[in-house]
């Protein structure tokens, strides 16, 4: 391919082979999904075994006549995704298109979480995109239709984001990383898209580990993140994330909430920096149990107020949400997607 050109700038993906890392679940299952429906051959990339044959079968049950394959990957682990490229070579001849999805969510006060917390956020977040870019690149850089990567990074790494920080600071260094790239990769004819989702309904609050005042972390969280108006349907955006994908775009910013978040900050980063410290007085203190559970495991309060039991509301829409999109532990294929 000439240096620095782009092939299919806006194309098909048909037949493309495609890669998902945190493809198991939530977003990137959904990612996956419709990578399918515009006919790539789709590669889940996941560390829990279990998790990804669900994954599998729910994408063989959606495209019948599609291809999917799964691959037990730690992207922590620069070996093992390397590995990961080699195997999906071999299987399908070329790795086409790369969306690097993995990731942890912490909500708690940062003294809760702690530095070992921190290392957890950066190792799943910044250095699996970091893997996955590095060893993805030199197989893109052989695709015949020219290499797609895309690093999802999050609103979240645009500002910073009170009892999310550990999140915050993998996102904000995943979106730097993306910029980083962009004009080395165009240079070999791979285009970097860096993608800024807000709240998705995607049900991974209950994947998501709180501490602290953990039911009313969970509460708030997982309220906030089936709003309708503050998140977003997470189907309608893995279509808008694969459309930015496939024309090569360089940057989508997702909700109109996180793009208007993202203004704001740029515009007038002190006033943005005093609304969000009064948020952060709104939320809970740093009592409560010294470790970090996983959302699945929290029992939330019985909701007594009206804003309890408006937040109520919004988990039920999330909780919805994780049934479909593989969140929940399921022995068995129970329905189609909504």
């Amino acid at each position: 391919m000439p240096t620095g050109s782009f092939s299919h700038a806006s194309g098909s993906l048909d037949g493309l082979s495609a890669v998902v890392t945190g493809g198991s679940r939530g977003l990137g299952l959904l990612v996956a999904d419709e990578l399918m429906r515009r006919g790539c051959r789709v590669t889940l990339a996941a560390r829990d075994p279990a998790e990804l044959d669900r994954a599998g079968a729910l994408l063989r049950q959606r495209h019948p006549a599609g291809t999917v394959r799964t691959d037990v990957t730690d992207v922590r682990d620069q070996r093992a995704v390397a590995e990961l490229f080699r195997r999906t070579v071999s299987a399908w001849g070329s790795v086409d298109v790369v969306i690097a999805n993995a990731g942890i969510i912490q909500v708690a006060p940062a003294e809760s979480v702690g530095t070992a917390g921190f290392g957890d956020a950066m190792a799943s977040i910044f250095d699996g995109a970091l893997h996955t870019s590095l060893e993805s690149l030199p197989h893109l850089r052989e695709s015949t239709a020219g290499g797609r990567l895309a690093l999802i990074g999050s609103v979240g790494g645009l500002l910073a984001v009170p009892h999310l920080l550990p999140y915050s600071c993998a996102k904000a260094a995943v979106g730097a990383l993306a910029e980083g790239l962009q004009e080395e990769a165009a240079r070999d004819g791979v285009s970097v898209t860096a993608v800024h989702p807000g709240l998705m309904r995607t049900g991974s609050h209950l994947h998501a580990v709180f501490g602290g005042d953990r039911r009313r972390e969970f509460a708030w969280f997982s309220a906030l993140a089936g709003t309708p108006l503050i998140s977003m349907d997470a189907r309608r955006a893995a279509e808008r994330i694969v459309t930015a994908v496939q024309r090569r775009r360089l940057r989508l910013v997702l909700t109109p909430a996180a793009r208007a978040a993202d203004k704001a900050h740029g515009l007038a980063p002190v006033l943005t920096t005093r609304l969000s410290r009064a948020a952060a007085a709104l939320l809970p203190t740093a009592a409560g149990e010294p470790e970090l559970s996983p959302g699945i495991d929290v029992e939330p309060a019985a909701p007594r107020t009206f804003g309890e039991r408006l937040r109520s509301a919004g988990s039920a829409l999330n909780d919805r949400a994780a049934h479909a999109y593989n969140e929940r532990h399921r022995t068995t294929v129970e329905r189609q997607w909504p």
